[in-house]
């Protein structure tokens, strides 16, 4: 199976933001020297819960300082952007890389980002369909035109063409029903990040990959995102997760404003709505702790023998084929972070990337429907 792992920079209090920027691209540097198979680069603006406001052109920087290791994103949020524009930076990508891209997209949950660029929020999910049937036809015709809803495109071609058919490559980040609806019948793959038990995860995957395969689309394995904690004992690996990934919370609300419940009258976004509940009890310490422990639980951490384990019971229930990690979260010292990322990257990394039991095909367990925790969403 192919190993990844993703930049997610998170300002802190106190801290020049060049300083956090520097560290993380130094981790990002580390990827393929370390032997992993791609880099992914997030997308959000505005509050500091990740400083990746362009992934194309963050990864268009490693471009140019890596040979075989793969350049994606998780996501570019197609609702912001003029979708002409994506194409070509996309092409541009594809083109300066040799064929190394990945493309993760999303329609993103934050109304302060969708206030900031001016969308009106209730227009996302007609907006990410055009934007991405556009994009499909930018890259895989020589010339095109377009008469939609949001945009009306005269007869154009966008150059330099690709060389390695990317939208081939194409998956996207789906929370809500509808929204994996309209992904699936794009034919694209399904990005998740982990936020749930394992199990829920791995019904998402079958009613996806039903979806996909109803429309006349070959299912792909899904990639996975989730953080990791490797460490030499699981008693360091758990303190960093707990130390490090609680400090989630405050930066998720602060941007996505979950607590006070307006998604809930958003349209295309009332799924949302239920998370006010649970984002407003977190102010109690003790549902908090609980909440971290349970967002421990389905993250991957402890030894690295521990972590191949859990590895492969996600890939077991789920059919992964392409885990990315994230080895920096919260306010953890850019020194633990690293030393995380190389123990994974000696001790882990080669048995998933090479022993039999990680090769090949998975059929994903089958997994009975049942009702599950408290959700709380963790999104990227």
């Amino acid at each position: 199976m192919q190993v990844g792992t993703a930049l997610s920079i998170l300002a802190q209090p106190g801290r020049p933001d060049v300083a956090l920027f520097n560290e993380h691209m130094a981790l990002g540097d580390l990827a393929e020297p370390l032997g992993f198979d791609s880099l992914f680069a997030l997308e959000h603006h505005f509050t500091g819960y990740s400083m990746s406001p362009s992934p194309l052109q963050m990864l268009s920087y490693y471009a140019g300082r890596t040979k075989r290791i793969m350049l994606g994103t998780c996501v570019i949020v197609l609702p912001w952007h003029d979708p002409i524009r994506v194409a070509e930076q996309i092409a541009l990508l594809d083109v300066m890389s040799g064929g190394r891209t990945l493309m993760g997209f999303g329609r993103g949950a934050a109304s302060v980002e969708y206030a900031g660029f001016r969308i009106p929020m209730e227009e996302a999910r007609p907006r990410f369909v055009e934007a991405a049937q556009l994009i499909i036809k930018a890259l895989t015709e020589d010339s095109f035109e377009w008469n939609g809803e949001f945009y009306r495109i005269p007869r154009l071609s966008i150059r330099p063409r690709p060389i390695s058919h990317p939208e081939r490559r194409f998956y996207a980040s789906s929370v809500s029903p509808e929204s994996a609806e309209v992904m699936a019948k794009l034919g694209f793959g399904l990005l998740i990040v982990m936020q749930n038990e394992w199990p829920k995860a791995a019904e998402d995957v079958h009613r996806y990959r039903a979806m996909v395969e109803s429309v006349g689309h070959t299912a792909r394995p899904p990639i996975i995102l989730t953080n990791v904690a490797c460490a030499p004992t699981r008693e360091e690996a758990r303190d960093w997760a707990l130390r490090y990934l609680s400090e989630k919370w405050d930066s998720i609300d602060n941007h996505y404003h979950f607590s006070d419940g307006h998604l809930a009258g958003v349209k295309g976004y009332e799924s949302y709505g239920k998370l006010a509940k649970t984002y407003n009890k977190m102010k109690d310490a003790s549902f908090r702790s609980k909440a971290t422990d349970f967002y421990v639980s389905i993250q991957i951490a402890g030894t690295p023998d521990d972590c191949i384990q859990q590895v492969a019971e996600l890939r077991r229930l789920t059919g992964m084929d392409h885990l990315v990690t994230e080895f920096s979260f919260g306010s953890m010292p850019h020194h633990l972070s690293e030393l995380n990322m190389r123990l994974f990257a000696e001790k882990v990394l080669p048995v998933l990337q090479r022993d039999a039991a990680f090769q090949g095909a998975v059929d994903p367990s089958g997994v009975n429907d049942a009702e599950g925790s408290e959700r709380i969403f963790v999104p990227a």
